[in-house]
């Protein structure tokens, strides 16, 4: 990756919505550069796709918490069912697969702190592979608006 792959990288982390033509002036090369170098970036899969952000609050689901989560016997197969399970459901905004004293760490949004009792004490812990849960209310999500790349990434 070059200084002007990083600085497309940049604007359409911003807004991914950029028209070429402002990409292309905002780096100051001509459109069909700006054009060819971002089809560049999504077939090297540096670009994975382009999204909506949305406000959880303003879709009703206000309240935040990361949830640990311990599966047992920590099996390939009981993980990576309970993950497409967990990964599936429409309280989840993310879920990921750790090391350490727990197996997944599950971000979730619910309309209220009744939804996140229900979420945990009634799905999550009704599950038998399910042996611990953790959970921990977000106060405050703050996202980096843009990720750089190391500057060894070719």
């Amino acid at each position: 990756m070059d200084e002007l792959d990083r600085a497309l990288l940049r604007l359409l982390q911003q807004n991914g919505r950029r028209t070429n033509r402002d990409l292309a002036l905002a780096t100051h090369v001509v459109p069909s550069t700006s054009l060819q170098r971002v089809r560049s970036l999504v077939e090297r899969g540096i670009i994975s796709g382009f999204r909506a952000e949305v406000d959880l609050t303003a879709i009703g689901r206000p309240v935040q918490a990361l949830v640990s989560v311990r599966v047992r016997p920590p099996t390939r197969k009981i993980i990576e069912e309970f993950r497409t399970w967990a990964a599936g459901l429409v309280e989840t905004v993310s879920i990921f697969s750790t090391t350490g004293d727990f197996d997944f760490l599950m971000h979730v949004a619910v309309p209220d702190n009744d939804g996140l009792y229900s979420l945990v004490i009634d799905r999550l812990t009704e599950r038998p592979e399910v042996c611990d849960v953790r959970t921990s209310l977000v106060f405050d999500h703050r996202r980096s608006t843009a990720v750089e790349p190391t500057p060894t990434v070719e």
